[in-house]
């Protein structure tokens, strides 16, 4: 298991990993002291890969993992569309959009017709791969390889974690679906479809929800339903007060301190205790 309560000094590098004749770019961090230890691939917000998940892969790092954050936007069959500033303005422009909106393809549309003829490229690219037609098996499969990975480095012993935030939360579990975690953190990420693959879990699950993120709340009784029908080991709770993303402390429009630092409190006992 990991080491709670001692920091411990840690070393990272940019490297690449396989994935069925194409390579994905990842941030890998680990303990700088002799021995094995449990593994982690931690999943990034729908941004990419970026300093805040960086951080957080160290902070795992330090607690006695080794942790493999992919960038899974970075393929050669994924990148031409989901460049970083394609996302970044994508991004922008949803969050332009007032939040009752921004599934209105009407609405949309009107405002994308408003942007000049790159922009409204970029960002519609973006947008059909991400919201509409998102390649969960694909980018379930890097996963399922970063796992492999992970498990080819002499440092790691063989116990596999994850851990995600809002996009990657929703593939955090969509990998624990494939049986090859023992134990998955989904922090605010929606369900996987259908709900039912769940029955494929092996290991232990924690969810975690801001009280007022109402998107994807309204689906979270949903996956206890599932995962009650399944006789899984599940752990949920919902933070009364804090929006989507209350983690991040990058976005400060979104951090909420006390129900991150309690989070973090929980998903480090969470791995503690089933890695």
């Amino acid at each position: 298991m990991g080491i709670v309560g001692k920091k411990l000094n840690v070393k990272s590098e940019e490297t690449k990993y396989n994935v069925r004749g194409d390579e994905v770019s990842c941030h890998i961090a680990w303990p700088d002291t002799d021995g094995k230890y449990p593994g982690i691939v931690l999943i990034h917000e729908i941004f990419g890969l970026d300093g805040h998940i960086r951080d957080v892969a160290g902070r795992l790092a330090a607690e006695g993992y080794v942790v493999l954050a992919p960038h899974l936007f970075s393929s050669r069959q994924l990148s031409p569309i989901l460049a970083p500033e394609s996302i970044k303005e994508t991004m922008g422009f949803m969050m332009s959009i007032p939040v009752d909106k921004q599934r209105d393809d009407n609405y949309r549309a009107l405002e994308l017709g408003k942007l000049d003829d790159k922009k409204r490229k970029a960002i519609a690219g973006v947008y059909a791969t991400l919201f509409l037609n998102r390649p969960t098996d694909l980018l379930t499969d890097y996963l399922s390889y970063a796992v492999d990975h992970l498990n080819s480095l002499d440092k790691v012993n063989g116990r596999i974690g994850s851990v995600g935030f809002c996009f990657g939360g929703g593939m955090s579990v969509n990998l624990a679906c494939t049986g090859k975690t023992d134990a998955s953190v989904i922090f605010y990420g929606e369900n996987p479809e259908p709900v039912d693959k769940v029955k494929n879990i092996k290991g232990a699950i924690m969810a975690l929800y801001g009280g007022e993120d109402t998107r994807i709340n309204s689906k979270v009784d949903e996956l206890v339903k599932a995962l009650v029908a399944y006789k899984k080991n599940f752990t949920i709770k919902m933070y009364p007060g804090a929006y989507h993303a209350f983690f991040n402390d990058t976005r400060q429009t979104h951090y909420n301190r006390e129900a991150a630092e309690d989070a973090w409190r929980l998903v480090l006992g969470f791995f503690s205790e089933n890695l």
